[in-house]
């Protein structure tokens, strides 16, 4: 599988601003006809679903004004300190993949999602030690925590992202999709990788690819790389980079079935001497209209 990332040098500095923000509908929504005159409520209706903030013509903005016109406002809405309603409506999550019965959003900055994310990763890169191999393990799984921690505080969000991978949710039960496969995908410019990109003067670097143990050999990161590609169209990215080992032929397998290709390898007195494995650099061209036409084949 591609490598965890262990160098943060990365981040850029970079504002990012989600295009879906930009969008607002306005909205004018007239109330009963009240005898002192006809009471309207206006305001913006963000295009992501977050609900409508409205805030009254009249001089008087309290809740018994309101009450008082005889408006209803339906749904779970609350007034601010400003005289505003804002309506509660729970957002539904952005799914950059759905595909064989999964589905794969962005990470949400949540305490117990982060600490699954690096215990899924922890448990597919750790190398098993002949003695104490349970302490090895934690301390790694701490290093991958921590790694991860600080990318998503530090890291502009629009050079760098973790996707996550759901499963199905049970319809008999109430427990919450259960998180079993994870990527990162960060912006890079290494001059090395460049020389193979024509054109490009950055690129989406893939790595960090686990699946839970119990998942795998389900085509769990098919749909992570699809989720990679279609962020890589959101973000305006023309082509995918990531490394993996010479002789992972499952992992050069999965690359290959999505579209990489080999272009180059790591030099012979890189990993002869030092004892590494050998590592090949795979690239893949990011096609929006390529994209949209295996999505709707399958």
């Amino acid at each position: 599988m591609a490598h965890l990332l262990r160098h943060h040098s990365f981040t850029s500095t970079s504002v990012w601003t989600e295009s879906r923000l930009h969008h607002q509908a306005y909205a004018s929504i007239k109330l009963s006809n009240h005898r002192q005159g006809r009471l309207k409520i206006y305001g913006k209706r963000r295009a992501s679903g977050n609900g409508c903030v409205v805030q009254c013509c009249t001089s008087s903005s309290s809740a018994a004004a309101a009450a008082k016109a005889g408006v209803e406002l339906s749904g779970n809405a609350e007034e601010d300190n400003n005289g505003r309603w804002e309506e509660k409506e729970e957002e539904e999550p952005l799914y950059l993949a759905s595909e064989y019965g999964w589905k794969v959003r962005r990470l949400e900055e949540d305490q117990p999602e982060i600490k699954k994310v690096a215990e899924i990763q922890a448990e597919a890169f750790h190398q098993p030690m002949a003695f104490f191999d349970d302490l090895f393990f934690q301390f790694f799984q701490a290093e991958v925590l921590a790694g991860l921690i600080y990318k998503l505080r530090n890291s502009p969000p629009n050079r760098y992202a973790c996707l996550v991978a759901e499963s199905p949710s049970d319809a008999n039960s109430e427990s919450k999709t259960k998180l079993v496969g994870v990527v990162d995908v960060t912006a890079l410019r290494d001059e090395a990788v460049l020389q193979h990109l024509q054109g490009a003067d950055e690129y989406l670097y893939v790595s960090g690819l686990a699946v839970s143990k119990r998942f795998r050999r389900r085509k769990i990161g098919s749909c992570l790389l699809k989720s990679c590609e279609m962020l890589s169209v959101l973000w305006g990215f023309k082509y995918l980079v990531l490394r993996a080992y010479e002789d992972d032929l499952g992992a050069r397998t999965l690359y290959a079935n999505a579209g990489y290709r080999v272009v180059s390898r790591d030099p012979p007195w890189l990993t002869s001497w030092i004892g590494r494995r050998r590592r090949v650099l795979m690239i893949k061209q990011s096609n929006f209209l390529n994209l949209i036409n295996s999505t709707f084949q399958l």
